[in-house]
């Protein structure tokens, strides 16, 4: 399926999400607090613009009271890192009968995990680079410079370093030269105990926004992101000048096209809910390759889903209100 045109995209009207009481769950102790802090905060606004009642937390010891005090009608979860992401709070929340917007645990879970995500994309067989997936423990049983030689011989390069279970672009590098893994593996696990070392795939980096309001899952206008120092790294997502994006995506109509149905199966496959983005590039043939997707996408002034949902001519609020809307009709 293509990117869509805003008139397909039906949202609620403002009038239905004003009766609900709605919990934003942001910060955690994550990596990326800040980024949920602000991701947390853009959601809130774009609710209370449209007259929905909402309310801010962390998670943190406080929370569980709190729902079971005064049981909101749904949650929308800005937070970021395992704490949002690895299925952990979501199983809580069902054991809370605590309606959430997005996926259910099991499929957060397969997502945050990039690996097993890429094995399920690659037996569905949606494209994605070949990798390998080694855990720091492995790394030094085995010996180091043996695997990364192995690696090198296998894959190639240039190569990508990024950790397995991560996101906003913390302790990933691009290889370029074998004398430099090394030092990104050493990088790598400074955040997670297990790296993930995939072939680059050059050529246009685009993020695919992908919703269901009901009618299915569809893609928004494909972001197309150039970072000035030619990595989408922490700084580049987040430091304003860092980067440019183009929305739409500067491609042919017959790939975007095509991105987009990857996209949407990337989103299918993995078992996902209500909102999805989908990481790909885009190689100098036109062919999509799936990077990643993030089951938790930022909210941010920089972030790509609000860039995606600006560009396709839909309210920011009035979206989330739709997808709370959803969410709340499926408590018990």
């Amino acid at each position: 399926m293509a990117a869509i045109p805003a008139e397909r995209i039906t949202v609620t009207d403002p009038a239905s999400t004003t009766e609900l009481h709605v919990l934003v769950l942001a910060g955690g102790l994550s990596y990326e607090r800040d980024v949920s802090l602000r991701s947390g905060r853009r959601v809130l606004d774009a609710l209370r613009a449209v007259g929905v009642e909402a309310e801010l937390r962390d998670a943190d010891v406080a929370l569980l009271p709190a729902l079971v005090a005064d049981p909101p009608d749904a949650v929308v979860i800005a937070l970021h890192g395992a704490t949002g992401e690895d299925g952990s709070l979501r199983g809580v929340l069902d054991l809370c009968d605590v309606p959430y917007v997005g996926c259910d645990a099991r499929a957060s879970r397969v997502a945050w995990d990039k690996p097993s995500a890429k094995a399920v994309l690659r037996e569905a067989g949606l494209p994605t680079p070949d990798w390998v997936a080694l855990p720091h423990d492995r790394f030094s049983e085995l010996g180091a410079v043996a695997v990364l030689d192995r690696i090198v011989d296998r894959l190639g390069l240039p190569l990508m370093v990024k950790p397995a279970q991560g996101g906003s672009g913390l302790g990933a590098a691009v290889v370029r030269d074998a004398a430099a893994l090394p030092a990104a593996m050493v990088g790598c696990f400074a955040y997670d105990s297990t790296a993930l070392v995939e072939r680059y795939v050059s050529g246009m980096d685009v993020a695919v926004s992908v919703v269901d309001l009901g009618e299915g899952p569809q893609a928004l206008p494909a972001v197309e992101i150039v970072p000035r120092n030619g990595v989408y790294d922490y700084a580049a997502r987040y430091t304003a000048g860092r980067t440019t994006w183009h929305t739409p995506a500067r491609l042919d109509p017959e790939v975007a096209a095509t991105v987009a149905q990857v996209a949407v199966a990337a989103h299918t496959a993995l078992g996902l809910r209500d909102l999805s983005r989908v990481d790909l590039i885009v190689d100098t043939e036109g062919r999509p390759h799936v990077l990643e997707v993030n089951v938790s996408p930022g909210m941010t002034e920089t972030s790509l889903l609000p860039l995606a949902v600006q560009a396709a001519g839909l309210d920011f609020g009035r979206l989330i209100g739709s997808l709370v809307t959803r969410a709340a009709a499926r408590r018990g």
